[in-house]
């Protein structure tokens, strides 16, 4: 699979571009990163250095690939943290030509906005751009529960309700849904479900709540999410290795005991992920 992934990128630790390209690379896959800013670590320790891209500098990237002809080459866009409506412009127009030199190819976008317990952290209008203009353009996205329950408009307390928020969403657009984080009524205490539907149904898996909620878990996700998908042609299949291997490079991450993701000490998860969560059909 060849993957043109614009996101972000930092110098230090594993948030964007610097946590999706490596288990893309790892799983066999051709990436081509493009970097919408360049920062010495994640925002979450709340100072960093380094530059913001301007959307026209990213543009030119990316018609340097395209000088190339290698978008007619590439199967699949992955988007990430949209800093700028300016930037989701210049990745929608992306999209559009690389789906008119290979019509084949599917646009995968992480809608990432905000998340429980931190509310909104994108910027005033990255919301309205992601639900308007960047979730409809999109084939695969990949919200949290926060971010589904924004893009549908209505609270998910329940698993129906969830489905229901899924069933919106898709109705817009994308054929893919991946929720992550996910939490209601039926679940027992101490667990969590990532929960994936597409045109053929919907499933779950259900895995232990870990003491951790890291940056660039996300962007693992959705990477690899996108490829298993890509790879099997099966939500449930792309639902039960992503679940495994994310939950093993969490694992680490808590023995470690630092904040950075191990995506170095569990990659031998992400290569070949492990048996043991069963995804469940849920309709």
């Amino acid at each position: 699979m060849r993957i043109l992934s614009i996101q972000s990128s930092v110098a230090y630790g594993h948030v964007g571009n610097s946590a999706a390209v490596f288990p893309l690379q790892r799983l066999g896959h051709e990436v081509w990163p493009v970097s919408t800013v360049h920062f010495s670590n994640h925002t979450g320790y709340g100072a960093w250095r380094g530059p913001l891209l301007a959307p026209a500098d990213v543009a030119e990237v990316i018609a340097g690939i395209a000088d190339r002809g290698m978008l007619a080459e590439a199967d699949a866009v992955l988007s990430g943290y949209q800093g700028d409506p300016a930037m989701g412009e210049v990745i929608i127009d992306t999209v559009r030509r690389v789906k008119a030199a290979n019509p084949s190819a599917v646009y995968c976008c992480d809608p990432v906005m905000g998340d429980v317990g931190r509310g909104m952290f994108a910027r005033p209008g990255i919301p309205e751009y992601l639900r308007d203009r960047a979730v409809p353009s999109a084939d695969i996205i990949t919200p949290n529960q926060f971010e589904l329950e924004y893009l549908a408009g209505h609270r998910t307390d329940t698993l129906a309700e969830l489905l229901a928020a899924v069933d919106k969403v898709r109705a817009t657009g994308p054929q893919h849904v991946l929720v992550t984080s996910v939490l209601h009524r039926d679940l027992p205490a101490g667990q969590l479900e990532l929960v994936a539907a597409s045109d053929e149904g919907a499933w779950a898996v259900t895995t232990p709540m870990l003491p951790i909620s890291p940056n660039g878990g996300g962007d693992v996700t959705a990477a690899l999410y996108l490829a298993h998908l890509w790879t099997t042609g099966s939500p449930a299949t792309a639902l039960e290795r992503t679940s495994a291997s994310i939950f093993s490079v969490f694992e680490a991450t808590v023995a470690a005991g630092t904040r950075e993701i191990q995506l170095i000490a569990a990659q031998e998860a992400i290569a070949s992920p492990p048996p043991g969560f069963a995804a469940r059909r849920l309709c």
